[in-house]
């Protein structure tokens, strides 16, 4: 499919509890790479092989959670045309200026109806992978801890996912992938939805409060970077969820665990490939044990009920 109009996820702010001890863990456990700190105290980073200046940003809070996810698109006319048309969908929007995050252009802000903030840009710093653009090596040996990709995805709880996913599908040009049915077959309880051929951009799950991050994820190439993640999170103490398993939805293999503030991230790798002629996948609420955790094939209570 022609990549147009929203590109693909571009940025996390994460509220984090200490920030000393954060960014050591997102440096030397993560493995991604600080990239600068704004006069407001926040923290940005981005993963070895992303191009632009920044991904994921930490701002110190008293409460862990998610401030915003945004996304970026095209161009500075798409950015235009996508803010226009929100307004006609009837979402209020925000202008924040170019500069306000670090390397960041001009963003179109807004809330969705699941309470959460969602951002568009066009425009960030281009700092690239620290292999050139010209015959490069096939990966950067600078690397340590974990060491992801890319920042991939989020997974948002509330209470109006058929409202998000619309607005999303709608005015932001995104398709839906795969839904999990209750028990009277017609209410969602999750839904997963793309903006490009990925399985997923973004997951929403029916909860009971608004404005609630399950997760922030982050690709790996291989299961057996995957099965590395584990070891290094052993190594570190960090708490792990789950995993190592695999999802029946998406068919990703994974791993569920928190960063010290409790916020909870996830590292993966594989996934289909989705296109737009493709029908979406249901799973009944009968197979949700099955679609989250393939292996295990039941639910685990705490996964679905510890948000931030």
């Amino acid at each position: 499919m022609a990549m147009t109009g929203v590109l693909r996820p571009g940025h996390a702010q994460i509220r984090v509890l200490d920030m000393d001890e954060s960014v050591n863990f997102y440096t030397n456990v993560m493995g991604l790479k600080e990239t600068g700190r704004d006069k407001s105290g926040r923290v940005y980073f981005k993963t070895w092989d992303e191009r632009d200046h920044n991904s994921v940003i930490l701002r110190q809070a008293d409460r862990a959670g998610l401030d915003f996810f945004g996304f970026k698109v095209e161009s500075k006319e798409e950015l235009e045309k996508l803010d226009k048309a929100l307004q006609a969908y009837g979402v209020k929007t925000e202008r924040m200026p170019a500069g306000d995050l670090l390397e960041t252009g001009e963003r179109v802000r807004f809330k969705a109806p699941t309470g959460h903030t969602f951002e568009l840009y066009a425009e960030k710093g281009y700092v690239g992978n620290g292999l050139g653009d010209v015959a490069p090596e096939a990966w950067n040996p600078d690397q340590k801890g974990i060491s992801p990709i890319r920042m991939d995805h989020a997974l948002l709880y509330g209470k109006d996912i058929d409202g998000t996913r619309k607005l999303f599908e709608d005015v932001l040009g995104f398709t839906l992938t795969e839904r999990v049915k209750l028990e009277d077959k017609t209410t969602d309880l999750a839904a997963f939805i793309t903006c490009s051929t990925k399985a997923h951009d973004l997951a929403l799950v029916r909860h009971s409060e608004d404005d609630k991050l399950h997760h922030v994820s982050f690709l790996l190439e291989t299961w057996e970077q995957v099965l590395r993640a584990a070891d290094i999170m052993s190594m570190n103490r960090v708490s792990i969820d789950i995993g190592p398993t695999r999802h029946g939805i998406t068919r990703g293999a994974t791993i569920y665990f928190f960063d010290p503030s409790g916020n909870r991230l996830e590292t993966f790798c594989g996934g289909y490939e989705c296109y737009p002629d493709m029908p979406e996948i249901v799973w009944p609420i009968e197979e949700v044990g099955r679609a989250i955790f393939y292996h295990d094939r039941k639910l685990n209570e705490a996964f679905l009920s510890v948000v931030t």
